[in-house]
């Protein structure tokens, strides 16, 4: 039998407005205004105004949660549902009263709040006065948001989070268009990348002196999706091409939330090119002084890159993908409906990584997960029969538990997701929970995953 260590945490991950719905709000966030403006743009036109009705519903939900074997959750704080004055941070009472009423539902469950507090939801206020992630008072903002959440719920909340997938932010807003506000500005994303960075930072600092003073011993740390690049071949061409795609995509975070600096490979690349990010000495020692003391991973699915069939020496605009193409590895296994590859043994490459580069710090594995469609077509005597979905997760425990054999600090396992969430742009495509949510009658029943992963957690192992 694999065995787990004893401190190991059985967890589901959701988020804020994939979870929640716009109930009461006083805010909007960008996806919000997105939908309010342009619902066509969104998978049979559902928006997250209802989402998984779990602002109505979570006192149903979370022991059904609990039901599931999850023993951790890890959710997002609305920064447009607990701040009512986006310029001075006023709390909006009812917001406060929402998420407090949560947290100690969560652990009168048995389940520990793991709380981040940004998934991809910003402000839309902060777009039009600011242009988002581009501006550093932009960060300053989050940070005084952050330091609310802190005095709000740190008496409870031992795990916190400054973001989840920054990289997402890039990739979503200012590069490839599936986030509002749908830019194509391959220098903006470099600055934004560095003040996101930056807003983490000075986020860890006022969680930092607020620890202190408090003295607690909670933890804080970020959540990154890790997705290292493996070359088409050993070709040296190959192979620079996923170094390359490797440091922009992961370490332009990793490096930076953990080791304190960007990877100086990568800074001399884009100082090179002309779209090195605007930084001060200041900026960067706050960065240094501010790292993380845990790490989350999101994994879903590897990069495979090759060299750029076009040399980035070429005139044109600058974008990260122009040193190097994707590459379809023949006879790869797929999840189709979400155009993924599968490949668990990733998860034990990353967890090697952290061993050797990053100090072993630390971590664990925040979102791991497989999402399909029409899933009632494997409905049977009403319960989902997603054999797919356990195999999934048991192969990729497998090589974790490998991981954590040759000696990588991972305490933990989350799930994405707990209940079928809403998922932006593409709203209920793809099916992501151990609990079914029927989103016509929000009735929600266990998926037979959710009773194999009841019983894993419950052992902890298989």
């Amino acid at each position: 039998m694999i065995k787990f260590p004893d401190d190991f945490a059985w967890g589901a991950a959701t988020s804020g407005p994939q979870s929640e719905g716009n109930f009461h709000k006083p805010n909007q966030n960008v996806f919000d205004y997105w939908f309010e403006k342009k619902p066509d743009d969104f998978y049979d036109g559902v928006g997250p105004d209802e989402a998984s009705n779990f602002y109505n519903d979570y006192q149903k939900d979370i022991p059904l949660m609990a039901k599931a074997g999850i023993k951790a959750l890890r959710t997002s704080i609305q920064w447009t549902r607990l701040i009512k004055n986006l310029d001075t941070g006023e709390v909006d009472p009812d917001g406060a009263e929402f998420y407090n009423n949560v947290i100690n539902c969560l652990i009168e469950n048995g389940i520990e709040p793991y709380i981040n507090l940004f998934h991809f939801d910003l402000p839309i206020q902060l777009y039009q006065e600011f242009s988002g992630w581009e501006s550093k008072h932009v960060t300053d903002l989050f940070a005084d948001y952050a330091e609310k959440c802190f005095e709000l719920f740190g008496d409870r909340v031992k795990n916190w989070f400054t973001f989840n997938e920054p990289k997402v932010i890039l990739d979503g807003e200012y590069l490839y268009q599936f986030h509002y506000p749908l830019k194509v500005d391959g220098p903006a994303s470099v600055q934004v990348a560095y003040n996101l960075n930056l807003a983490s930072a000075k986020a860890i600092k006022r969680f930092r002196a607020w620890k202190a003073a408090n003295n607690s011993d909670a933890k804080i740390g970020t959540i990154l999706n890790l997705t290292p690049a493996y070359p088409a071949s050993n070709d040296p061409e190959d192979v620079k091409a996923a170094k390359f795609a490797t440091m922009w995509d992961d370490n332009m975070f990793l490096d930076p939330a953990v080791l304190g600096h960007f990877p100086e490979e990568l800074v001399q690349i884009l100082d090179d090119a002309g779209v090195l990010f605007q930084s001060t000495p200041e900026e960067l020692k706050l960065i240094a002084d501010n790292t993380v003391d845990v790490l989350g991973v999101n994994f879903y699915h590897p990069e495979r890159v090759q060299r750029p069939s076009v040399s980035p020496k070429s005139l044109q605009d600058w974008m990260p993908d122009i040193y190097f193409d994707n590459y379809e590895m023949p006879g790869r296994v797929m999840n189709v409906d979400k155009g993924w590859e599968i490949y668990p043994q990733t998860l034990y490459d990353i967890a090697i990584n952290i061993r050797d580069n990053y100090k072993n710090i630390p971590w664990f594995v925040s979102e791991n997960g497989m999402g399909v469609s029409r899933e009632e077509r494997f409905m049977k005597d009403g319960v989902i029969q997603d054999d797919y979905r356990i195999n999934f997760i048991h192969d990729h425990l497998v090589q974790l538990h490998k991981g954590i054999e040759a000696g990588s600090n991972c305490h933990g396992y989350f799930v994405w997701t707990a209940i079928d969430c809403w998922s932006w742009k593409n709203a209920y495509r793809n099916r992501y929970g151990l609990i079914r949510d029927d989103i016509h009658t929000q009735t929600k029943t266990l998926k037979k995953s959710g009773q194999w992963y009841a019983k894993i957690s419950a052992d902890n192992g298989f």
